[in-house]
């Protein structure tokens, strides 16, 4: 089946609007910037996508690759996670634009959530631990707390920290979440 142009016109949007937020941060990012990036009108984003939180949320399309764990001993379970978390932190710009956002817009916390739920949740599931959501809940409070400290809040303390000093200091909270009983 031959590819329409609209389905043309809206992967031009989003290949846009994934690159100006990156860039740009939620905030900064607009509506005419992006339809210039993509080399149309602007409002054919508004057609296709309603308003730029709507755009942001088509666009945030982000994966953690969350690393198989199964070889990893129980005891090191935490400190893989943050070495693995901080990683993508610094890889993908992305990913601290929807965080930058999420503190703000709604749709792009929703966002957040939906990435922690149907990506963490799972892999912990596979690892056969109990009571997986509420252990990928803990997990977020500890990695978006690092993450939002060390990239959007720019902590001097938290910064200044090597991915090993991260590692040794959050490891062992992120491993008690995974292995310790609840509550």
């Amino acid at each position: 089946m031959a590819e329409r142009k609209s389905d043309r016109t809206r992967a031009a949007i989003l290949t846009a609007a994934r690159e100006r937020f990156g860039a740009d941060g939620y905030e900064r990012a607009t509506i005419r910037a992006i339809a210039a990036d993509a080399a149309i009108d602007p409002a054919m984003v508004m057609r296709y996508y309603g308003n730029k939180e709507k755009l942001f949320a088509a666009a945030a399309e982000f994966d953690l690759r969350l690393p198989d764990l199964s070889a990893v001993s129980r005891g090191e379970l935490g400190e893989a996670l943050i070495r693995h978390f901080l990683t993508r932190w610094e890889d993908d710009d992305t990913l601290r634009a929807l965080l930058r956002a999420a503190v703000t817009n709604e749709s792009a916390a929703e966002r957040m959530r939906e990435l922690f739920v149907a990506q963490l949740a799972p892999t912990l599931r596979a690892m056969e631990v109990d009571e997986p959501a509420t252990r990928a809940g803990l997990i977020a409070t500890q990695t978006l707390g690092l993450a939002l400290c060390r990239y959007i809040l720019e902590l001097g303390p938290v910064t200044a920290l090597t991915h090993d000093q991260l590692a040794a200091s959050l490891g062992p909270t992120l491993t008690r979440y995974l292995t310790a009983p609840l509550g």
